[in-house]
């Protein structure tokens, strides 16, 4: 080595030194700053009063203006997504110095929808497991959970009726929803696809990955389970079963990927819903969800007489779905989702001509729209 080369390296080490001296007082910075923050959330604690619980203080509408400034200042070199994740962690973080949101999801530990509740609320919250979605929804209305996520439909696979039809008779509103990009991965613990005689999952999950099953392993069992997380511990305990899930699954149960990323569609996403007890002002983007039906089923246009103030007051209609009304045959009502919320003008007049119009008119919620 010349004298030349060692006084390049020399040098290097020396610029080296100096760029981890700046990360170091960057750090220490941003440190500063959180605990800045952290102070100023227990201050508006103490200002609202010290017999709130932590349900008082959590702004959806707050926190979504919050991270769409985020992503607005946002210029690199993270990119959106990795951004708001960590935004999303500070706000968890100060939220929960008093007392941690408790989130009911479809449980158990490992599925989708765990990984949507800290997507949505950060891992400074208390995540409960619940067996079925009707047991999140009932620990909510009861006050055990203060809000709980359910899915509500896939992008290739269609609405998750279940939840549709539980709104039917539940008071629980909706307060913002989560979009996630599924990723279905094959596990299981054996050392070669041959080995493999069932493969277990959540019907969904199965459905997402026909193509690749009928292509790769059509001769195999497949068994439906109540939860991905469900089929990934058959997978951990029994000889010969394979699961298909996610990351979190893998990880918890302790299954290798033997197949990474097998579902047909590549932008595969799956919609879950926020739900709670309250109703929430407008965040400035948002979406509302409704509850209709008409007054006769067999009056021809019947629904599109209702639908029609929409249109008149410039509002988009995002999605509808029907539901048989279980209040007599052949009679249905339509979950619809339109851009805005309830409180601005142009949705207030159109959904108060809905109102005079429907037979049944429930607003289930006004909620900021999934961000990233």
């Amino acid at each position: 080595m010349t004298d030349q080369d060692k006084n390049q390296g020399q040098t290097t080490r020396a610029e080296l030194d100096a760029l981890r001296e700046q990360i170091d007082r960057v750090d220490t910075a941003i440190q500063k700053l959180i605990s800045e923050r952290a102070h100023i959330a227990q201050q508006v604690a103490i200002a609202k009063g010290v017999e709130l619980t932590a349900i008082d203080f959590y702004r959806p509408e707050r926190e979504a203006q919050v991270l769409r400034g985020v992503v607005e200042r946002n210029s690199g070199p993270l990119t959106n997504e990795e951004i708001v994740r960590l935004f999303r962690e500070i706000m968890s973080a100060c939220l929960a110095q008093e007392e941690p949101l408790k989130i009911g999801y479809l449980g158990p530990e490992g599925t989708f929808t765990q990984t949507a509740v800290f997507k949505h609320f950060g891992h400074s919250v208390k995540a409960l497991s619940f067996g079925t979605i009707d047991e999140v929804f009932h620990e909510v209305e009861a006050g055990a959970a203060d809000f709980g996520i359910v899915p509500i439909e896939n992008s290739t696979e269609g609405a998750v009726n279940h939840t549709l039809d539980l709104f039917l008779t539940s008071p629980l509103k909706i307060c913002g929803e989560v979009e996630l990009g599924i990723r279905q991965h094959l596990l299981g613990n054996m050392g070669s696809l041959e080995n493999i005689a069932r493969i277990c999952s959540h019907p969904q999950s199965l459905a997402q990955c026909r193509g690749w099953l009928k292509e790769y392993l059509p001769e195999t069992e497949l068994v439906e389970v109540s939860s991905n997380a469900e089929g990934a511990r058959r997978a951990r305990d029994e000889s010969g079963t394979a699961a298909i899930a996610g990351d979190a699954a893998a990880e918890v149960y302790g299954l290798q990927k033997l197949v990474a990323d097998i579902e047909d569609s590549p932008d595969n996403t799956t919609r879950f819903l926020v739900i709670g007890r309250d109703l929430f002002p407008s965040s400035g983007d948002d979406k509302t969800s409704l509850l209709i039906s008409t007054r006769d089923t067999d009056d021809s246009g019947a629904l599109h007489a209702l639908l029609t103030p929409l249109a008149d007051n410039r509002v988009n209609l995002t999605r509808i779905e029907s539901r048989p009304s279980r209040r007599r045959n052949w009679h249905y009502v339509f979950f619809v989702d339109i851009d805005g919320h309830a409180d601005d003008a142009n949705v207030a007049v159109a959904l108060a001509y809905l109102q005079s119009r429907a037979d049944l008119f429930r607003v289930l919620g006004s909620y900021p729209k999934a961000i990233l």
